[in-house]
């Protein structure tokens, strides 16, 4: 057997929260909030430059559990006609002895639908490389001498690149986009069998902004996370807005049989419900918590996830009228 007692037990309680192969693209209960994570065309949306910072820790009480870190920032390259987007955006994940750490540039071109300037349907393309490591003095061989344990640290640097659509309105948005685009060419850099391979990745999402009163709004999302390895997942999201400056709301995520998987038919399809809450400190800082309540087999076994998101907005110094930015 070439496999390790930690890091079996890790990839065990991940296989019965859902899948039983590691977790390749990184999970947010905030999505709606860090949309450049998610899609390189939403490069540019806020209109003025953007600071995004998210960390989420899951299953407290689980060492070596997965732990995120995001790191983003985006605006526009003219503020006059607002057509073209940029953004760069960090991100470190982990679970158990692998990491991946990634850094991409992203680049939007924003075409204008009305005369208004309340519509715009953006393309956008992001460029830059992951490294993906194994920390081998975190693993415990069950048989000694395994040979594909590392005595260190083994890494591969992949260059790669996103894709993606977006649309907006002031009352709606949807988008799509597909990540790990160049994985299949690189993927034969990567001799090291134990070194995580990337698979193209494709994410949906929708959502919008269904006034109920002059101080209240419901705001309803939903996401699609596709990497056709096995069952789909589906994030469900629903906030209440207070005056647009206090939002509380909770998801519920699960995975769905959306195509004809080789995956064993017994899996728990169930993951988890969260509880979020946003806070407008003004109209140009918004801070975010999330805590995830684990509904799988996995609940027993750890104390939930908590999820903490900070975006700063920096006014340009010319005023523009523009329709306000609720995603």
């Amino acid at each position: 057997m070439r496999r390790f007692k930690k890091y079996l037990v890790i990839t065990v309680l991940a296989s019965i929260a859902l899948k039983a192969d590691a977790q390749q693209t990184i999970q947010l209960s905030q999505y709606m909030f860090n949309g450049l994570a998610l899609n390189p065309a939403y490069a540019g949306y806020k209109g003025d430059w953007t600071l995004n910072a998210s960390s989420r820790i899951q299953w407290v009480g689980i060492n070596d559990a997965p732990q995120t870190e995001t790191l983003s920032a985006d605006g526009l390259l003219n503020s006059n006609d607002q057509n073209v987007g940029v953004g760069v955006i960090a991100t470190v994940d982990k679970l158990g002895p692998e990491s991946n750490s990634s850094f991409y540039a992203n680049y939007a071109y924003r075409l204008q639908l009305d005369n208004l300037d309340t519509r715009r349907l953006c393309f956008g393309i992001g460029v830059g490389f992951s490294d993906y490591s194994l920390d081998g003095s975190k693993l415990v061989a069950i048989d000694e001498g395994d040979t594909y344990i590392p005595a260190g640290t083994e890494s591969k640097i992949t260059p790669d690149f996103r894709f993606g659509a977006y649309y907006y309105s002031p009352n709606f948005y949807a988008g799509a986009s597909v990540f790990n685009l160049a994985s299949g060419a690189f993927n034969s850099l990567t001799d090291n069998p134990e070194i995580i391979k990337p698979v193209p990745t494709l994410y949906v999402t929708a959502g919008g902004l269904v006034p109920l009163s002059p101080d209240i709004d419901l705001k309803p999302s939903a996401m699609i996370e596709e990497d056709f390895k096995g069952p789909t997942n589906l994030d469900l999201t629903t906030y209440l807005a207070f005056s647009r400056r206090f939002w509380i709301g909770g998801s519920y995520r699960f995975g769905i049989t959306a195509w004809n998987s080789n995956l064993q038919s017994n899996l728990n399809e169930e993951d988890a419900a969260a509880a979020i809450v946003q806070f407008y400190v003004s109209d140009n800082v918004r801070i975010g918590y999330a805590y995830d309540f684990t509904t799988s087999k996995l609940a027993s076994y750890q104390n939930g996830t908590h999820e903490v998101s900070v975006s700063i907005t920096l006014p340009g110094k010319k005023e523009r009228v523009v329709s306000p930015r609720y995603f």
